[in-house]
């Protein structure tokens, strides 16, 4: 049994899956802090489009 707990103590691979848990969190909270940054301006840019879209003709068209 204490030859288990020495074992146990000296095993690292948790703190591995740790540390990568937190850095997957840390990239996706950017990412949706770029997101949220930069909707704003998309979604202006996006009308802007549709209304030049919208205004043309096509060439034969009623």
């Amino acid at each position: 049994m204490i030859k288990f707990f020495k074992n146990f103590n000296k095993d690292e691979d948790g703190a591995v899956t740790v540390d990568w848990v937190v850095l997957t969190a840390a990239v996706v909270g950017l990412g949706v802090a770029g997101v949220a940054t930069v909707s704003d301006g998309i979604s202006s840019l996006a009308t802007k489009i549709e209304t030049g879209v919208k205004a043309q003709t096509v060439n034969g068209a009623p």
